[in-house]
């Protein structure tokens, strides 16, 4: 099944450039300020609403404080009433995966549908009083920086010298030299490639939302195709040596044992359609501390089609979702379907929703239903 269908994010400022052109010129090549990119977006998430949310157990938040040269963190979740008793500059709060609990949150990354979710990480959202930040410091993977209330001063530089300060409990380059200097303001949007050096300073009380693309380390993503051919495994037989003869050097490794123990590793075998079934639910796999909210009282089957066919569905937000030919990849899940089904569940891939379902076949509604009752999708709008 060829993806017959495509989805274009809503329209914004990319400095007078195109989606295209934006991806040829500077994705991870070269920094962007968009002035006024987004400020509709502005102010989806308060101070206080951050706060809230860094009291949450399935959320991950971070309290970043500098005294002078030493840096402190802190990890949540958080007691609110924490921060009253903060000084009035100087300190940091960060909330990862705002998108899963904010609806408006996930739809300003819906505004970044042209880059594919595959690469797509989530919303951190940081809150700042004067004088906070995190430090010069370099990602090893692209992304976009959205002012929300306030201003921020961004310095960034392209300099080679990425050493690290030692012992720090963060990221902090030893040496950082800045070459360009921007201050940004609500709706302005920086994007910055992978291992770009920069620091951001808040000058007044300050929002900002990152939007952050994973790049998967090679390393780790050989570990963990390892682990999945583990798992797939289907080897028998245990090593034999009938005709042994006695040893002369028993510390010796013999030539007979080792090609013997060589013939059954190469028998391991994986086909580039099992890599991709890897891929896709290594792509998808939920983070560790995320929770999915089941139905306290779940429908019947029935009754959830028909809920279906009058308000249609969504995806919750935390919800991973990609598909390939006939397979889809949910949460970490792989399903081969049929090609009606398939071309209906990858618009819902694609769309993050589905309008109302208009005599739906029997395995869409077996696979929604399935993913209803865990929590991976609700029906109706937000």
């Amino acid at each position: 099944m060829k993806h017959a269908h495509s989805v274009m994010s809503e329209a914004f400022n990319l400095a007078g450039l195109t989606p295209s052109a934006f991806l040829r010129r500077h994705w991870q090549k070269k920094p962007l300020l968009a002035r006024g990119a987004l400020t509709e977006c502005a102010g989806i998430v308060q101070p206080a609403t951050l706060i809230a949310l860094a009291g949450r157990d399935d959320l991950e938040s971070r309290l970043v404080r500098r005294d002078g040269r030493r840096w402190r963190v802190r990890h949540g979740p958080f007691d609110p009433r924490e921060f009253r008793r903060l000084p009035r500059a100087g300190w940091t709060l960060l909330v990862q995966g705002v998108n899963h609990a904010l609806p408006a949150a996930q739809r300003l990354l819906d505004r970044f549908a042209f880059i594919p979710y595959a690469r797509l990480d989530d919303l951190m959202v940081s809150y700042a009083p004067p004088g906070g930040g995190v430090g010069p410091h370099y990602d090893s993977y692209d992304v976009f920086l959205l002012q929300g209330e306030g201003r921020r001063r961004w310095r960034t530089s392209a300099q080679r010298d990425l050493a690290l300060v030692e012992n720090a409990p963060l990221r902090i380059l030893r040496r950082f030299r800045p070459t360009r200097e921007w201050v940004v303001r609500p709706g302005d949007l920086l994007y910055l490639p992978p291992r770009c050096a920069h620091d951001g300073i808040a000058l007044s009380d300050c929002v900002t939302y990152s939007i952050g693309f994973r790049a998967p380390d090679a390393r780790e993503l050989g570990a963990r195709f390892l682990e999945f051919l583990q798992d797939e495994l289907d080897l028998d037989g245990i090593y034999a040596d009938r005709g042994l003869r006695p040893a002369r050097r028993p510390a010796w490794l013999a030539d007979d044992m080792v090609r013997g123990l060589l013939a059954m590793l190469r028998r391991i075998r994986w086909s580039d359609a099992d890599a991709v079934r890897f891929l896709g639910s290594y792509l998808t796999e939920p983070k560790g501390h995320v929770r999915f909210t089941r139905p306290r009282r779940p429908l019947t089957e029935r009754a959830f089609a028909a809920q279906a066919a009058r308000r249609g569905v969504r995806l919750a937000g935390p919800t991973r979702m990609l598909f390939r030919d006939r397979t889809v990849y949910i949460n970490g899940e792989a399903h081969a379907l049929a090609a009606r089904a398939a071309g209906t569940l990858s618009r819902l891939a694609d769309r993050r929703a589905l309008p109302p379902l208009v005599r739906p076949d029997r395995e869409t509604v077996r696979m929604l239903y399935q993913w209803y009752r865990a929590g991976y999708l609700a029906i109706g709008d937000e």
